[in-house]
């Protein structure tokens, strides 16, 4: 039973540094989303109505109601929590004493507090999962910091409490509700593309922020793209499972395979800090053993002598290959995988047409899928309704498992007073344990109805308890492909005369055909991102783009340094623009062939008509969305400290750009870190070197004292929780 405590630790450090990343991207575009003169003035969403203070906390659960105690308004409370958790972040990267629960804990209440106010520009799935994962960090984080010195992997194992590795296995549950439902809902949201085995010769163009590596990958082959839709199913459905198997080398290779998938969507695409969230969560497939990376020596002291041992081995190595034959088999089954060794090609005995190109001329067949699924979506939708409740009953039967797990190693604490606190702690954090995978059934029971209605009416109950806490949450990314017939992209421009219009370019999202897709990861321009979102359907659906025009109308610089971060390359930024309207494109990536282009355009229709300030039509959408400043904020005193303070730090970070900031942060802890291991002490040599030059009675004296403690170690060791 490999132990967990090295892959915990390396889960609250990269929770801290996606903490971190989020906090510090959000201050940088504050004043322009949430400020006074910002597109939605925080100030709106947080209007007392006579509620108790308590009540009103649990009801909106933010720490910006006490802001006004403070002398600061939404906004600045907003700037304040988002500087206190970056710094606060930032020290639990780096010291080890502050990766407390209380740490994670003002961590996660402080991002909850900011997704209270976020509204439109906090709705996205990672803020949830970032929730979630921020809440588990809690439970999983040490109540407190074992004494600070060298110790043996092997003795730091043998101090663990029975509880930890318990909280922990809900990590692990966590990223299997994520991959499995983002696989389904692929498939149930009947997207043609994703049935089609197409999506991947459309995704990289038509993502909302592609890096230069995606041009690049746009133009592979169409039977690589479609072989990728393959084993992204694979990976995303029929791996996930794997996650619970009893043999570590399963879970390695379930591992392995979704850290590929991350980073290639890293590599790809600009997801701010989701990817490296999803690989900071399968963290919980790793064990102490894989980490530590022994050597080839002491893993052959491991290999079992005794035949019942080399018996379970060998059968464990054949039920492994076993797996790995299914998963074959399976993809070429229901994907209809055949090779036509005239043709050089991969057929699907379903499809009656071909939608790939074959390849011509002499050579080896292309292993590849060149049509769709070789089922049908009555058929998937049935096996989802038979393997839905299956899969709650494998994670039951696994967390069944950690809890008799746990009870064991309480079995070998010894001492009484030590006996009751570890049993108080296993109590509260089982019972812990237990409830928010109660909660998590529901939201993942989503994706198929008939599985959600059977569900325990007390789960219901508990999860409409605390759903507005996020502490669980229905996930389902790239349900459907966008952008079939080309990439839908706004352009906003503006004039002076309305005649002569100046297009008013963003920094990250595509605009000028000529300029190369941006690297802003773990950064996420939360307005491009709408930008994205808007261009899907009419700018009604978007009321939040009537007041960025507004904004831009106004010239209201907080708006405009989102747009661009340097005054000199926005175009009116002398004098605001008298007009502003906004145009819809259709982009595609550029050719091979063509030099100094990235993209090709063509004009689509208007999106938004022209407006000025005072227009009828702009004053009508402003009134219809609720967007019109009744009344004004009111002036606050800027004596106050903390609020001089919030300007200057505001003042000395505000010319640099959000991406070099979190690049700059990144530094600066890689630079500590290299300097904490070239100053730190260095680990002193093991206790046997040192008894050699002893008197052969001292050294026998010693050797009766140490003897107990391998026992010892092997004896806390027995109990490690299996995996």
């Amino acid at each position: 039973m490999a132990g967990s405590r090295l892959p915990r630790h390396l889960f609250l450090q990269g929770v801290a540094a996606i903490f971190m990343f989020a906090f510090a991207s959000l201050y940088t575009q504050i004043p322009g989303l949430y400020g006074p003169e910002g597109i939605l003035p925080a100030r709106r969403t947080l209007r007392p109505q006579g509620k108790g203070r308590w009540q009103q906390l649990w009801e909106t659960p933010t720490l910006l109601w006490e802001a006004p105690r403070l002398g600061l308004d939404t906004a600045q409370g907003l700037e304040l929590l988002s500087l206190l958790g970056t710094l606060l972040a930032l020290g639990a990267l780096l010291l080890s004493q502050l990766r407390h629960l209380l740490t994670y804990l003002l961590l996660w209440a402080a991002y909850l507090s900011v997704c209270q106010v976020g509204q439109v520009f906090l709705y996205f799935q990672w803020d949830s999962l970032l929730l979630e994962t921020g809440f588990l960090a809690v439970l999983v984080a040490p109540l407190r910091q074992p004494p600070h010195r060298k110790q043996a992997p092997q003795s730091k194992l043998a101090g663990a409490s029975p509880h930890e590795g318990l909280s922990f296995w809900l990590v692990r549950w966590l990223l299997f509700r994520l991959m499995f439902a983002s696989g389904v809902v692929k498939l149930t949201s009947r997207c043609p593309a994703w049935w089609g085995l197409t999506a991947l010769t459309y995704h990289y163009e038509t993502q909302c922020l592609p890096t230069p590596a995606a041009w690049f990958a746009h133009h592979l082959p169409v039977w690589l793209h479609k072989l990728s839709v393959v084993a992204t199913f694979l990976i995303e459905i029929a791996v996930p499972p794997l996650f619970f198997a009893p043999i570590r080398r399963l879970r390695l290779a379930a591992f392995y395979s979704q850290v590929l998938l991350q980073v290639l969507i890293i590599l790809t695409g600009n997801y701010n800090f989701f990817n490296l969230l999803t690989l900071v969560l399968t963290t919980a497939l790793l064990d102490d053993v894989h980490l530590l990376a022994e050597s080839g020596s002491s893993r052959r002291k491991k290999m079992p002598t005794s035949w019942p041992r080399a018996l379970l081995a060998m059968l464990a190595l054949l039920l492994e290959l076993a797996i790995y034959g299914l998963l074959a088999y399976g993809m070429v089954h229901c994907f209809g995988l055949e090779v036509d060794w005239e043709q050089y090609a991969i057929h699907s005995r379903t499809s009656e047409c071909q939608l790939g190109a074959q390849r011509a001329g002499a050579g080896p067949p292309l292993l590849t899928p060149l049509s769709s699924a070789a089922f049908t979506f009555h058929q998937f939708s049935q096996w989802l309704k038979t393997v839905s409740l299956p899969t709650m009953w494998l994670g039951a039967a696994s967390l069944a498992w950690e809890l008799l797990t746990a009870l064991w190693r309480w079995t070998q604490v010894r001492g009484w007073l030590q006996k009751f606190c570890a049993a108080a702690q296993l109590s509260i954090f089982g019972a812990a344990t237990v409830a928010l995978f109660m909660i998590s059934l529901v939201p993942y029971s989503y994706m198929e109805p008939s599985t959600h209605g059977r569900l325990w009416t007390g789960a219901h109950r508990l999860f409409g308890t605390v759903e507005h806490l996020q502490l669980a949450n229905s996930y389902g990314l790239f349900r459907r492909m966008t952008g079939l017939g080309g990439r839908p992209e706004v352009v906003l421009e503006g004039s002076y005369d309305g005649h002569h219009w100046t297009e008013i370019e963003f920094m990250y999202k595509p605009g000028n055909v000529s300029r190369a897709p941006p690297v802003v990861t773990p950064h996420q321009p939360r307005l491009d991102w709408q930008m994205w979102f808007a261009a899907l359907g009419p700018h009604t659906q978007s009321p939040w783009f009537t007041s960025l025009v507004l904004r831009l109308l106004q010239g209201k610089e907080p708006v405009i340094r989102l747009i661009q971060n340097h005054a000199p390359t926005y175009p009116f930024h002398k004098q605001p623009p008298t007009y502003v309207r906004a145009q819809l494109y259709k982009y595609w990536f550029s050719q091979p062939g063509e030099q100094g282009r990235w993209w090709r355009r063509q004009w689509v229709e208007e999106f938004f008509p022209a407006v000025s300030l005072g227009d009828p039509t702009l004053e009508t959408l402003l009134r219809q969305f609720g967007l019109q400043d009744k009344s004004p904020p009111r002036a606050r005193s800027s004596s106050s400290p903390l609020t001089e303070a919030l300007y200057w730090v505001r003042k000395q970070l505000s010319p640099l750009e959000a991406p070099t900031l979190l690049w700059g942060l990144l530094a600066t802890v890689g630079a500590i870190r290299v300097m904490q291991a070239l100053l730190g002490p260095r680990p002193s040599p093991p206790a046997r070197e040192k008894q050699r030059p002893a008197p052969r009675e001292d050294s026998g004296a010693t050797s009766k004292q140490a003897a107990p403690a391998p026992s010892n170690s092997s004896r806390s060791q027995t109990p490690r929780r299996k995996k």
